[in-house]
């Protein structure tokens, strides 16, 4: 099915700094949404996705189980399995503030665990890497100059940044933006194993709640918590993980590049176009 632009679209489409090129039209976006737009480079134009070919989908393979197991946390903690998987949007942020299940909170400021209002939902979730020291300080995921410029993508493609703390653009779909873990690793080092499967249990909690139509997954460790069923995908570099819609306890998983990459390679932000595109039609289906 073509894409279908509309004018607020192609205007954020103007602050992603993507050339789009559309069936019938000879126009180009150009400008970019770094902090010194005439500094950043024009950006490669973003493949269509033609009509008769449909995306690519993948499926779990054989040896995968058909959900991904869920971690056990550790015993004699706040956030015991049986609790987390049954609390309400407030008391999930509270506990997650108050985690001291993996040695991972001895790097947390703040934990950036976002949640949204009482039975609020969301089309799109955003699933990023552990926090950074700018998230750490912020209290949520996304922040800085990365986090404005996944603010741009997102309102290109008609969504905005949810939280139980702000009100939803009108006309916009939501979008709940998380980590892969709510608090930022100490001396920012990479998350273990063990943490990572603990910290799991928080985003599926916010899966369950948010129901989303389609997941975005940004970054390593994003990746591969949302592709644990797909094996094969996992052996392949991030580049080769594009253009697939995945699946993760049934939901879309579209692979994309992080905010951060994209503002060192401002290039790129036409193939981050096409996923978003590639992303719009799985959350149709």
């Amino acid at each position: 099915m073509p894409l279908q632009l509309d004018t607020r679209q192609r205007a954020m489409l103007l602050e992603m700094g993507v050339h789009v090129w559309l069936p019938g039209t000879d126009f180009g976006l150009h400008t970019s949404i770094d902090a010194a737009p005439s500094a950043a480079p024009a950006a490669a134009p973003a493949s269509p996705r033609p009509a008769s070919l449909p995306p690519r989908v993948a499926t779990p393979t054989a040896a995968a189980p058909a959900r991904a197991p869920v971690p056990a946390l550790a015993t004699g903690t706040a956030n015991d399995l049986g609790q987390i998987h049954a609390l309400s949007w407030a008391d999930l942020q509270q506990t997650a503030a108050q985690c001291q299940a993996c040695g991972l909170c001895a790097g947390r400021t703040n934990s950036t665990l976002t949640t949204l209002a009482d039975q609020q939902t969301a089309k799109w979730l955003v699933v990023g890497d552990p926090p950074d020291e700018d998230e750490d300080a912020a209290g949520h995921a996304f922040a800085g100059d990365a986090g404005v410029l996944l603010d741009n993508m997102l309102k290109a493609v008609g969504a905005a940044r949810a939280s139980a703390e702000q009100s939803l653009p009108e006309g916009m779909d939501a979008a709940l933006l998380v980590n892969v873990t709510a608090c930022r690793p100490p001396q920012g080092r990479n998350p273990q194993a063990a943490e990572l499967a603990q910290c799991a249990a928080y985003v599926q909690r916010q899966i369950a709640l948010a129901q989303p139509r389609v997941i975005l997954a940004m970054g390593r460790f994003a990746t591969q918590l949302l592709l644990a069923e797909h094996s094969e995908a996992l052996a392949l570099p991030p580049g080769k993980q594009r253009g697939t819609v995945y699946r993760y306890r049934g939901i879309p998983v579209v692979v994309t590049y992080t905010p951060k990459a994209l503002l060192r390679n401002s290039p790129d932000k036409g193939k981050a176009w096409a996923d978003l595109c590639l992303a719009m039609e799985a959350a149709q289906t």
